[in-house]
């Protein structure tokens, strides 16, 4: 009897046609357009493979309204590929100021880790926005410094602050704040 784990690697397998190891880069379209970074000048990063310090948030998001003004809980999901989430801060208006994020362990280094801070939101337009800090001290930028430094020309190995707007009826929606 074959189980449910066979039938999933079986389906995997039949694309697999060979496999080949080589000792430098193969110039793949994955391997070039995935793990290069382009720059605003017009020059790349080439083979880039550590996810740099990142969060989002993932509650309020798009498609969970809020049903009127109240206590919400703002919780999202923190990462790095350089080590361990050391902090995250929320803003509830568009990073103008922040507060401390608890975490929810275990707190491992490359690994997701939950974050979560309580808020009232008083029924109005908000911006909520979170950034995340890894051990190693890397922040994660703001849009505006992410595209001085990098452009925005790539979509893979983009960390920039992400924000999500409350309009006046509860709904979320992304912006570029």
């Amino acid at each position: 009897m074959r189980t449910p784990q066979f039938n999933s690697l079986k389906r995997f397998l039949k694309w697999l046609r060979r496999l080949k190891l080589t000792a430098d880069p193969a110039m793949t379209k994955d391997e070039t357009s995935k793990y290069t970074i382009l720059l605003k000048d017009e020059k790349a990063w080439q083979f880039v493979f550590p996810m740099e310090v990142k969060s989002v948030i993932t509650r309020p998001s798009p498609g969970l309204t809020l049903r009127g003004p109240g206590f919400y809980e703002i919780s999202g999901q923190a990462w790095s590929g350089n080590g361990s989430i050391r902090q995250v801060d929320v803003s509830a208006d568009g990073g103008k100021s922040w507060a401390p994020a608890a975490l929810s362990g275990p707190i491992l280094p490359k690994a997701p880790v939950r974050f979560r801070l309580p808020w009232q939101w008083n029924g109005g337009p908000a911006v909520l926005q979170s950034r995340a800090t890894d051990d190693t001290g890397m922040a994660q930028p703001t849009r505006a410094a992410f595209g001085e430094e990098r452009g925005f020309r790539g979509q893979y190995h983009y960390n920039a602050i992400a924000s999500w707007a409350i309009d006046a009826k509860g709904e979320a929606s992304n912006v570029y704040a």
